[in-house]
């Protein structure tokens, strides 16, 4: 009899730890709430680097945000991709926190464009009850040549002659292989592509409320593209590895598909086993 009790207790602590550790877990989640004009991100960065030795045998990845005040919860995410393909995600969350920082390095090999986009989000928890979030969308890219019949060289903006017609010849052999991926998945789906204007999920900072989807106002921006990454996040991002992992990532670039009418917006992916995915947004 001891031992079925022994064996109970044991049995209800792990009960309790599991659902400690699910609850804690579930924090991690990007979650959209109402904007706080009160608060706001004093900095919220990603920069893609080498290393400064004459060989630049290390890229070096770094995300950082920091709020005018510690939030109940901050989280930042970033995808980084190499030559169009999903190399590896950052995932970084605390909670009480004002400042988020992670770092992250990878060797590097051959002429290729790293690009990374990263999206840093707050929630704030009101005296109230009420539950108002801050977020703010970071990228940066670098184009690395490292050639026998060139010099090796890193630049985000191609300057010289020679550092054009890299990155010419680099974005041209990446474009090829996107437009491959994503002309399968709008044949699959079935999707007429000329009733929405296409954009890759790294050119998603190039919007704003300056600059908002189309047909969208700057009021909705917000809210449309923070449920946007709650999206990304909960069926994208969840389950990819951390890139300091061994596992290997393959996947392209998700397509962005913008709506002309200003109606919705769809994603579309392939995952590391082929599966293709579909997510759509209504406004």
């Amino acid at each position: 009899m001891k031992h079925i009790w022994m064996f109970a207790f044991i049995g209800f602590l792990a009960i309790v730890f599991s659902y400690l550790f699910m609850s804690s877990e579930d924090l991690a989640v990007i979650q959209y709430f109402p904007i706080d004009e009160t608060h706001h991100f004093t900095e919220a960065q990603t920069t893609i680097t080498t290393s400064n030795d004459e060989k630049n045998d290390q890229i070096s990845w770094n995300i950082s945000s920091s709020s005018n005040e510690p939030m109940y919860l901050r989280q930042d995410v970033s995808l980084l991709y190499v030559n169009g393909r999903l190399k590896g995600v950052v995932n970084k969350w605390k909670e009480n926190a004002q400042h988020l920082e992670k770092k992250s390095t990878l060797q590097s090999e051959d002429s290729k464009k790293y690009e990374a986009i990263s999206f840093h989000h707050g929630e704030i928890h009101e005296d109230n009850g009420e539950i108002k979030s801050i977020q703010a969308t970071s990228n940066d890219t670098l184009y690395l040549i490292d050639s026998p019949h060139s010099k090796e060289d890193s630049f985000q903006e191609p300057q010289s002659n020679e550092e054009k017609e890299w990155a010419k010849k680099l974005d041209h052999a990446i474009q090829q292989q996107l437009e491959a991926q994503w002309d399968e998945l709008l044949s699959y789906y079935q999707i007429p592509r000329e009733k929405y204007i296409h954009v890759p999920l790294t050119g998603l900072s190039d919007f704003s409320e300056e600059h908002t989807f189309p047909g969208t106002t700057a009021a909705d921006f917000d809210r449309i593209l923070g449920q946007l990454w709650e999206g990304l996040y909960k069926n994208y991002v969840i389950g990819i590895e951390d890139s300091e992992t061994k596992h290997p990532i393959q996947s392209y670039i998700p397509l962005l598909l913008l709506d002309k009418n200003g109606k919705h917006l769809i994603v579309l992916y392939e995952d590391d086993a082929g599966n293709k995915h579909q997510l759509i947004q209504y406004y």
